[in-house]
């Protein structure tokens, strides 16, 4: 009982799935995904094994509309399903079980699925697609603009507790994620979720070139921030500024010296070794 959306990146080549529902730890067992295989949403009394099992399929080089049928073919209790399927490609197949409580229905177009059900009304899908096709930016983000537009048309008639971001890359581990986001039990999922996100893209912020903005900065804690203007004046070379940033940290916990070689054996922290000369 809930809604979901499955969709490409055509920019990046990556894939993603976003949910939100009712429904406790939803963001757990709806979302699956594989760089460079697929995505899949797995919902209403949702039968879990169609994830790996739908990767599986599309991994042996079943299209999304193969894989899917043989899962419903396999499946006694399809009448109850709601399963989406998006390739590498951008292709996808739609699985709307005849007893789906309605609201229950979806729309597809170039590179993404929404689907929904119990939900308060077929705006609520279509919403979604219409946020998603005019959203721009990273793929995570035009999921979760996504997702506020069904909200907004009604959402789940129940109401709001859970929901989930997975997003990977065009290639890949199997295990590697881009974004792997959950929210279990809140009372505003989605704007956990969006917190949440922020933070991730403040995270990486830190260690990729031009450096964080302040908006990332001010999604981080004051710790997280003092080590981010770190990161930033080693990785320019300004290795006095980032021991000034560093010494009340030393001086309040003498261990963050520890860290500091860890940084700098590992290769994680340009300039971590001069850190602690002087």
């Amino acid at each position: 009982m809930t809604y979901s959306i499955v969709a490409r990146d055509p920019e990046t080549g990556e894939l993603g799935v976003a949910v939100q529902s009712r429904a406790f730890n939803t963001g757990a067992v709806v979302p699956w995904g594989e760089p460079g295989v697929g995505v899949v949403a797995t919902q209403l009394y949702t039968e879990a094994s169609d994830g790996p099992l739908g990767l599986e399929l599309l991994r042996g080089g079943k299209s999304p509309e193969e894989a899917l049928a043989e899962l419903v073919a396999a499946d006694d209790d399809s009448a109850y399903r709601q399963v989406a399927i998006l390739d590498a490609e951008g292709r996808v197949a739609v699985h709307v079980g005849e007893a789906c409580i309605p609201a229950a229905g979806f729309v597809s177009g170039a590179g993404f699925s929404a689907q929904a059900n119990m939900v308060d009304s077929e705006r609520v899908w279509e919403s979604m697609a219409e946020a998603f096709e005019s959203w721009e930016g990273p793929l995570a983000d035009r999921l979760l603009e996504a997702l506020d537009a069904a909200e907004a048309a009604g959402g789940d008639w129940r109401g709001r507790q859970a929901g989930g971001i997975l997003v990977v890359g065009s290639e890949g581990k199997p295990w590697e994620r881009e974004v792997d986001l959950r929210v279990d039990d809140h009372a505003d999922p989605l704007g956990e979720l969006r917190r949440l996100l922020r933070l991730r893209h403040a995270y990486r912020a830190v260690r990729e070139p031009p450096g964080p903005s302040e908006e990332d900065l001010e999604a981080l804690s004051e710790l997280d921030r003092r080590w981010a203007r770190i990161f930033t004046a080693t990785a320019t070379g300004r290795v006095d500024e980032a021991r000034e940033e560093l010494r009340p940290l030393l001086d309040a916990e003498p261990r963050w010296a520890d860290f500091v070689r860890t940084l700098a054996d590992r290769r994680l922290l340009p300039n971590a070794a001069e850190l602690l000369d002087g």
